[in-house]
This record gives C-alpha cells, structure tokens and sequence, in this order.
C-alpha cells in the first residue's frame, strides 16, 4: 500500500511545541487498518479537530491520520436516542442532528467542535460529572482499528480490560473508527440558569458543596489574578434542563429550535502583549462586576450555557504567536487546603490567565488512565511567554502528586515520566493492555514519547 501524505506542521490547540509529521487522511475504518498494518517508522497516531491542548495528536518525524476525512455513516434511532457515528464526526455536527430530534450527547466538553474519536481517546468530561460522569460511561461500544491491520469490535463487556484502556487512552491502544453511545433525552434547547458571585474561594466552595446536588449543570469561573481577601472571587454559574413549560410563548412554538452561529473571529496575527497582567486583571475586574449578585431562573440556550468560547473563531490566537498551556488537575476530596495553596501560588506568580474554571468532580469510571476522582478540578490557561513558568508548572505538579491529585492529559505540556507513574498508579495495567495489542510500538506520539507510555 502507497501512503499519500503531505508533511505538515501540527500543534495542540495552544500552539505550542509544533512538530512536523505526514499526514494521512483515510476515508474509511479499511484504510485505517491498513495503514496501521504498514512499518511504524517513527510511529503513527490519530488526530481529529486538534482541540487537545498540547502534544497528544502529533508524531514528531511520523504519521498522523486524519479521521476528520472518515464518512460519516450516522445512524440515530430516534426513539431510544442510540448514536453509532464515524469516530471523526464533531459534536457539533451531531448536536445539529440531536437536538431537534429532542436528544443531547450524554456529556459535552467546553467544545463542540471535537470529534467523537477525540472524546473517547481524552474521556471528556463536562459540568455535569458529579452526576453523570464522563462521556465514555455512555458508551456501548467500539469499533477500533488495532496494529497489525484488524478491526475489532469491542464492548465494556466482549473485551474489558481493552474497552477501559481505550476509554482514556490518548489513542494509543488502538485508533477508534467508530462508536455507539447513549444520548440523553431533553424538552427543549434551553437551560434554565441560576449565577451569583462568590466574595472567595472558600465563599464559592461552600456554594458548591452544599448546592451542586440540586443541580444537573455546575461550573465557577475563578479570578486568579485577585489577592487577600478576594482571593479565587468566583462566579458561579448552575443550570438544569428548561422543560418546554418554563419558555416563554414565542418559544415554545419550536422548543427543540438549535442553529449555533459563530458570530466573531479573532484575528490570525495578534500582538503577543495583548494579554499581560494588567489586561487580564482589568477584564477579570469587569467580568467579575458585570456578574449579577445573584440572578435566578435565566434561559440561555444550550450554545451560550456549554459552549460559550465556540462563538468566537480562533479564540485560542488571543494569545499571541508564543501560544498558551492549559493546565488543568483534580485534587481529591478533603484536599481544600491544597487547592487553597495552590491558588495563592497562581495568584503571586502573576501568571495573564483570564480563563480558569472550578468543577467538582464524582467517581472515576473503571479506565486505568481515567481522570476524574471525586474532588476538585481546576483548569487554567497561561500564555506560553511568560516568565518562569516551567519552574511554575513543576511546583503545582509537586504540590499535585503531594495532595493525591492528578493532571489530566489532554492538557498537558510538562508532566515527567516519573510524575505521570506517581498521579496514575494504574499505569502498568495500562501499559499491560498496550503491549498486548501493540507489541511493535506502532502507535506513538510525541505526548507518549515524551513520558515514556
């Protein structure tokens, strides 16, 4: 078989650490596997809207698969809201079929634009986990492309250990072609949202502690920027599913009613001091005082509510040519003292995030590589140029690992082998699985090159 690629410089969404790799676009799970039967080299992975952070969909020197090419075949039974679609199909494609037909993906990411390959491989997670967990708990089964050339259908239950590593797994037991999974039944195309603000961290903590049980949907966007008492001011923002009642008139004529727009677009070339500490602090202040004290029972619709960053095209170029790191950890329950810490960290470094969002987490499914545990996750953006964030970065990994928490992955940039081994204890379960469908070391990335997977 002839590989027809073209050499390609490929970053995460942050824009960091390019590496230049052939990239192949099959057009179908055959193509897949028989590409995936070829000589390694220096290592194939698959890649979809590019949407993880850092350097998980790239292959230094090596070959990267498109899935985004892959036909689509998406089947929907209306009546029970059971999906099987081609592994490169966005969310986004799919929330426009969905939702008029009165069904929603059982868990949304803070995108819509990242492919269901994508959401398998990362195991996304939303505002919803403390209640229904992450996406691949939804799912019923797997149709992977494995080295060597097969495909394999697997389920949770036909090939366990398998499905679990996969589910999680940053693409490298096997590339997903194709998946079946539940959605979830909704009225209408609304979400009914209760906001308030939060003085602190410790304010909007108790919030969420005593509250979130009450609530489908929860998520704070936290100041990090601010100091002493105002340390994480928070807004915190909570929602449930409007039921076709609770429209007003003029909505409830077409309750189902969805059609997103992406309304701005940043420009391609945006000076790289944009963002500095005195803008974020200046839009963290107003972004802070626009918030309402507290505002109950507002219907924003499901783009505005899950999705709100998706409006503006290319957001993630307001950081400059040098690009950004997303960092993001969980910390288990009982580790506020931590979370505190760390958050007074961010805060004195200084560090132009204006983007940092609070969630509590619930269980982690069975996937040896699974994120979630029940606690507290924090996620965080940082322009790449600022000084002494490598240093940065190590510390709140050190202080991670000590509280019993862990970094999720798909939004890594620095984490070390030895760390990685210290916030994952199942590793070499998952290592186990790998070896066993890929024993030549086909599938490689510069994220598993990187920590030794």
């Amino acid at each position: 078989m002839t590989v027809a690629g073209q050499a390609q410089r490929l970053t995460g969404w942050g824009r960091t650490a390019g590496t230049v790799a052939t990239v192949v676009r099959p057009r179908s799970a055959q193509e897949v596997a028989d590409l995936l039967a070829l000589p390694a080299g220096r290592g194939t992975i698959a890649r979809g809207a590019g949407r993880s952070y850092g350097d998980a969909a790239q292959s230094a020197g090596g070959t990267v698969l498109d899935l985004t090419g892959l036909a689509p075949d998406l089947r929907i039974d209306p009546a029970t809201g059971l999906v099987t679609v081609a592994a490169g199909v966005l969310l986004d494609r799919l929330l426009r079929d969905l939702v008029p037909l009165g069904w929603f993906v059982p868990v949304s990411p803070g995108t819509r634009f990242v492919t269901v390959g994508g959401a398998i491989a990362s195991d996304v997670h939303g505002k919803d986990h403390h209640v229904r967990g992450s996406f691949c708990s939804h799912v019923t089964s797997l149709r992977l492309a494995l080295p060597g050339g097969e495909l394999r259908h697997i389920t949770p239950d036909s090939d366990p250990a398998l499905f679990w590593a996969t589910a999680g797994g940053m693409g490298l037991t096997g590339v997903v072609v194709e998946a079946t999974f539940q959605c979830v039944p909704i009225a209408t195309s609304r979400v009914r949202v209760d906001t308030e603000r939060a003085d602190d961290l410790d304010d909007v903590m108790d919030r969420m502690t005593s509250g979130d049980a009450a609530y489908r949907y929860s998520v704070a966007w936290v100041d990090l920027v601010a100091r002493g008492r105002h340390l994480g001011r928070s807004v915190l923002t909570r929602g449930n599913p409007a039921a076709v009642e609770e429209l007003p008139g003029a909505l409830r004529d077409d309750p189902l009613a969805y059609d997103p727009q992406v309304r701005l677009a940043v420009p391609s070339r945006v000076p790289a001091a944009l963002l500095n500490p005195l803008t974020v602090r200046a839009f963290n202040e107003l972004w802070f005082r626009k918030a309402p004290r507290r505002r109950e029972g507002e219907l924003q619709t499901i783009a505005a509510f899950f999705h709100p960053l998706d409006g503006l095209r290319g957001w993630n170029a307001l950081y400059g040519p040098r690009g950004f790191v997303q960092y993001q950890f969980v910390l288990p329950d009982g580790q506020e003292p931590a979370l505190r810490a760390v958050v007074e960290r961010l805060s004195a470094a200084g560090s132009a995030s204006f983007l940092a969002v609070l969630k509590r987490l619930g269980a982690a499914d069975p996937g040896p590589l699974s994120f979630p545990l029940p606690g507290w996750t924090l996620a965080l953006d940082i322009p790449a140029g600022s000084p002494g964030l490598p240093g940065l970065l190590s510390s709140l990994d050190e202080a991670v690992v000590a509280a019993g928490g862990r970094v999720y992955l798909s939004k890594d940039a620095v984490l070390t082998p030895r760390r990685l081994a210290q916030m994952y204890p199942r590793l070499p379960e998952w290592r186990e699985v790998r070896d066993r469908v890929d024993p030549g070391g086909v599938l490689r990335s510069d994220l598993s090159r990187r920590l030794g997977l």
